[in-house]
């Protein structure tokens, strides 16, 4: 019983964070416009590194034990962030959103490569609908003509770099299931977001030195308030979340789970920037929802722990 009150609670503290994932996506879209995508970066996660850093001063002493699973899933954390805003850039907050979300469909090869962990058939089935699901949110149109016709025409640079930034965090996902078993969630959590900010602030100048991206930044109390929300709740809580419970679960069941994501984020994307769906999306909605559900009541993989092969 214990064990699964541990998987249950851990599921909830996961879907918890999609909430709160959510709603970055329209506040990021705007606050691009007053700041350049890489130094928004690395001015949230240096927030976030300040506002965590009272709470790990106890564990300091365990900082070097944990420092090269932090420095792992910090990079490739970071990677995913970097091209997941700078694809905001160019794309919708919606389409971010949904894009993002295919995820949960490269989860499970990620997890068999890296693992050799074979999803159960809960899983898959799961992943079927969530990934139909998906591509129905895809559309503005009312039809599945239109919404094949939209997928074709209307794949940019921005979706590019998203989907790319999808895969990087796909990767996070099972690193997180390698590196954050028996290791110090806190100092762990503080490792990650350090090493993220530092190393956005490497690229962001790269970028404004090669011409890529020049640094911009016009203080505005919207952009301020985004920082604010996005590092605290959508950094500092978040990613202590994830590294504390997603081990609890096997990666492509947490991707199932953050597969929620786009539908709270399109809800928030419609409330703050009058961005519409038509029915097919909301029907793509429904479709998300039944995969969760069908993956929870299937059996999926057991929760076996290769990490020792993977142990510093």
């Amino acid at each position: 019983m214990k064990g699964k009150f541990e998987h249950y609670f851990a599921e909830i503290m996961l879907f918890s964070t999609t909430l709160f994932w959510a709603g970055t996506f329209a506040i990021v879209k705007n606050s691009v416009q007053d700041c350049s995508p890489t130094i928004f970066v690395a001015i949230r996660f240096s927030i976030a590194t300040i506002v965590l850093l009272p709470f790990i001063i106890p564990y300091l002493s365990e900082l070097k034990v944990n420092l090269k699973s932090g420095f792992i899933l910090g990079v490739t954390l970071c990677i995913g962030f970097l091209l997941q805003t700078t694809g905001l850039t160019l794309t919708s907050a919606t389409k971010s959103g949904f894009i993002t979300g295919s995820l949960v469909v490269l989860t499970p090869f990620c997890e068999y490569f890296i693992l050799k962990r074979k999803p159960g058939k809960g899983a898959i089935i799961g992943v079927t609908f969530v990934f139909v699901g998906l591509v129905f949110l895809s559309t503005k149109g009312n039809n599945v003509l239109n919404l094949f016709i939209e997928l074709g025409n209307d794949f940019n640079l921005g979706d590019l770099l998203t989907l790319l930034g999808a895969l990087a965090y796909s990767i996070y996902i099972v690193f997180i299931d390698i590196y954050t078993s028996e290791k110090n969630s806190k100092i762990l959590t503080f490792i990650q977001i350090f090493i993220t900010a530092i190393v956005s602030y490497i690229v962001a100048g790269i970028f404004d030195i090669t011409n890529i991206e020049k640094i911009s930044i016009t203080w505005t109390t919207s952009l301020i308030l985004s920082f604010l929300y996005t590092a605290i709740f959508a950094t500092v809580l978040t990613t202590f979340l994830q590294t504390k419970y997603q081990n609890k679960v096997t990666p492509t069941e947490a991707g199932i789970i953050y597969s929620f994501e786009p539908i709270f984020a399109a809800v928030i994307s419609y409330i703050f920037l009058g961005e519409i769906l038509g029915y097919i999306a909301y029907l793509g909605a429904l479709i998300v929802v039944v995969g969760i559900i069908l993956a929870h009541l299937l059996p999926t993989t057991n929760k076996v722990m290769e990490n020792a092969i993977f142990k510093d």
